[in-house]
């Protein structure tokens, strides 16, 4: 029997997922959730191959989480800014040529975050070596040399993965002024004075009087 205010148990555990009068219904199975894994792992693969050297993945821009409540975290983007592509001297179509990601969506609203997503792109640009547009070709302005085509290798992973917050504990000593000094103390003196600021100045204008 319920008890309180709770509802009653009118669930229905007879479904027929199978033909019946009303016709099949539709329920979704994700019996194949083993094959799709398989399959999207021999694509993955299949495409690494098929680009390679290119990474297979697009370098992400460092962005701040919406909402207040997570506007602290920090996770990858969907693609930099039109400014901060202009600001570390690249252009958008040349960006996408070079495994960049671009959005022309998003705008920047603080200098820090302009900055540092310059400098991410910056530190991509040191680490970039770009293959002539034709294997055989000569080496143009812009391109790699051919040493360093020859020892590039493929990244399978994220491009520039964000560095992790240090969790670890920074321990400090104990001088004798941290021992003399009484934190309670402090803010005690200081709330009194507060509370007497204004009496104190009647007095005085008393006294000028």
């Amino acid at each position: 029997m319920v008890k309180h205010n709770n509802v009653i148990p009118n669930i229905h555990c007879h479904k027929k997922y199978c033909e019946s009068s009303r016709g099949p219904l539709k329920v979704k199975l994700s019996l194949n959730q083993a094959g799709k894994k398989k399959s999207r792992r021999l694509a993955r693969a299949a495409k690494a191959a098929a680009i390679a050297p290119r990474p297979l993945q697009l370098l992400r821009p460092a962005v701040h989480c919406p909402t207040q409540r997570y506007s602290a975290k920090v996770r990858l983007g969907k693609g930099f800014t039109l400014e901060e592509l202009k600001a570390a001297g690249l252009t958008a179509r040349y960006a996408r040529t070079v495994g960049i990601a671009v959005d022309h969506r998003r705008t920047n609203r603080s200098t820090e975050s302009l900055n540092a997503n310059v400098a991410r792109l910056e530190e991509y640009k040191s680490k970039l070596i770009v293959f002539p547009k034709k294997r055989l070709s000569k080496v143009k302005n812009g391109d790699s040399s051919r040493e360093e085509c020859k020892a590039a290798t493929q990244l399978l992973g994220t491009v520039l993965p964000l560095a992790k917050p240090s969790s670890d504990i920074v321990m400090g000593d104990v001088t004798d002024e941290m021992k003399t000094t009484s934190a309670y103390t402090t803010m005690r003196v200081a709330r009194k004075e507060t509370k007497v600021a204004g009496y104190r100045i009647a007095v005085a204008n008393r006294a000028e009087k």
